[in-house]
């Protein structure tokens, strides 16, 4: 038996390379870092380029936005208090 292959599929296939390679990514321009001589120059040229991501800080335990609570915070705490109270060398 032979397959009759129709147009929509390797349309689409070719459709979908085309979007892949005319991405904004590929025709974006880095400047040309490596090339710099001096250190500072060059460590300033990165940072300008990449400009370092701010991560917020995170909380352990009640985020009172939310008013959500922590079941097992408070067994946690008691299990540590028990646990600081056993005597390891008697």
């Amino acid at each position: 038996m032979r397959m009759v292959r129709t147009g929509t599929g390797t349309a689409a296939l070719l459709l979908a390379s085309l979007l892949g390679l005319y991405t904004p990514a590929a025709f974006a321009a880095e400047p040309n870092c490596r090339g710099i001589e001096s250190t500072s120059a060059r460590l300033s040229c990165y940072d300008a380029a990449f400009p370092p991501k701010v991560r917020k800080p995170t909380e352990a335990g009640i985020d009172s936005s939310s008013g959500y609570k922590d079941p097992f915070l408070a067994e946690e705490a008691r299990t540590a208090a028990k646990l600081k109270n056993i005597c390891r060398g008697c």
